[in-house]
């Protein structure tokens, strides 16, 4: 489920909704980095959270800041995130649904914020909805574990902990934001699966063709198989972490 294989080319005819995402977040950043005046003048001073604008109308400021970064290392860590956790979902519920889980999860981020924070706070970042999508999974890990596979089960689990400490132990971090960008994703997540039966995104289109037509079959190599998977997933998960934890680091500095 976490574990990517296809082509850049396949990447985004699959996955239309992640690819406009990071896309988009990337043309917002950029100028930060080739022309910082023209950034936070106009694309910054026009779009990040503020609670006192927000108390005067400016209403789009509850969607502008998910899609805008404060430094490469919030970027890439909402980017990196966004690729990993992002692709199984918008296949399974469609990219509509996902879309709008992903800004549902990012507002109720925003809102949190907006009515718990003073009202000079301002905030920024993808953070409220990528936990949003943790919520999603989190539904589905305790509440509708017909969906998801036993291995991508536990990867869930870790990474909710890991989510859980990195937002406790990183600076900077919008712990509001998280916590009811999280919350958002888990109240959503029955919507989007409403009338869904059993879908595990590790199975192959032949095996679930042989599923579906009830084929019996005996693979002889069916355990050595399983012992390689579950080393490859160990082996995709601890990369993942790793560089999780490198960009946490270097949020410190940016």
């Amino acid at each position: 489920m976490f574990v990517r294989y296809e082509s850049f080319g396949q990447f985004i005819r699959l996955y239309p909704v992640v690819t406009f995402i990071v896309a988009l977040n990337t043309l917002l950043f950029l100028p930060s980095l080739l022309a910082p005046t023209f950034y936070y003048f106009y694309i910054y001073g026009l779009g990040v959270g503020s609670n006192e604008a927000l108390a005067a109308g400016q209403w789009w400021r509850l969607v502008t800041p998910i899609f805008l970064h404060g430094g490469i290392g919030h970027y890439v860590f909402n980017t990196f995130a966004l690729i990993i956790f992002g692709p199984a979902l918008e296949r399974m519920v469609g990219p509509y649904k996902f879309f709008l889980a992903y800004l549902t999860a990012g507002i109720a981020g925003n809102l949190g914020t907006y009515f718990f924070q003073v009202s000079s706070h301002f905030y920024l970042g993808a953070s409220g909805a990528i936990y949003g999508l943790l919520g999603i999974y989190f539904y589905m890990r305790f509440f509708r574990k017909d969906l998801i596979d036993p291995q991508s089960a536990q990867i869930v689990t870790t990474f909710l902990i890991i989510g859980a400490i990195y937002t406790l132990i990183v600076p900077r971090v919008s712990i509001l934001g998280h916590l009811f960008g999280f919350v958002g994703g888990t109240v959503v997540a029955p919507l989007l699966f409403t009338g869904m039966r059993k879908y595990f995104t590790t199975l192959s289109s032949n095996q679930r063709s042989s599923h579906d037509n009830d084929v019996v079959s005996f693979d002889p190599q069916r355990w050595e198989k399983k012992r390689k998977l579950k080393k490859k997933l160990r082996v995709t998960f601890g990369v993942i972490l790793g560089i999780l934890v490198i960009i946490g680091l270097l949020s410190r500095f940016t």
